[in-house]
């Protein structure tokens, strides 16, 4: 479990697929109000707050984005003008209002351009040359359709993504918005022609 402040009132936590495995927990029961989910809240806000100083007082926002194959991304937001209000709240409760999401690409997140290259030159000899490559904060991303690697098994292919890089915990959305494209579509087969 991976967590990031993104604003005073908002944090963004990454969960793998082992992550919820550990606890026992499959990415259809997210979908489910039981009470291992519950648990699982719990304890990401009780790390939130132990990591970030984050506490989850009165009513919250989450937001849950599934990732093909990577993990879940959810975003818990604490709602404004509730101040005087919390008081009112035990400390058993929280009100929260949560929207689901599921996402079926495949985005990694690399730490240079050579893990790029390398991952390329890896995939173009098992004939994937698809994906679109991105630049964001001085990372360098790959998103891919799962599609797009044909008659591969999409498994094997994560793993050999995760060979050289790390399952993305920032939305395509964000990247494509703030990042920059480099190559829009067909990225593995353009970077083995010109490197």
């Amino acid at each position: 479990m991976r967590l990031e402040r993104l604003t005073y009132n908002k944090i963004k936590v990454f969960l793998t697929f082992d992550d919820l495995l550990e606890r026992g927990l499959t990415k259809e029961d997210l979908w489910q109000d039981a009470p291992k989910v519950q648990q699982l809240f719990r304890d990401m806000m009780d790390e939130a707050s132990l990591e970030l100083g984050f506490e989850a007082d009165g009513p919250i926002a989450v937001e849950v984005f599934s990732l093909q194959a990577q993990g879940m991304v959810v975003i818990v937001t604490k709602e404004q003008n509730f101040a005087d209000d919390a008081d009112d709240f035990l400390d058993e409760y929280i009100e929260m209002q949560v929207t689901l999401d599921e996402s079926y690409d495949i985005f990694y997140e690399f730490h240079s351009f050579e893990d790029v290259l390398a991952l390329a030159k890896r995939m173009f000899n098992l004939d994937i040359m698809g994906g679109s490559l991105f630049h964001y904060q001085n990372h360098y991303y790959l998103l891919f359709e799962d599609t797009e690697f044909g008659e591969q098994n999409v498994d094997n292919m994560i793993a050999l993504l995760a060979e050289f890089g790390n399952p993305a915990t920032v939305t395509t959305y964000r990247v494509s918005e703030y990042g920059k494209q480099l190559i829009s579509e067909k990225a593995l087969q353009q970077l083995n022609e010109y490197f």
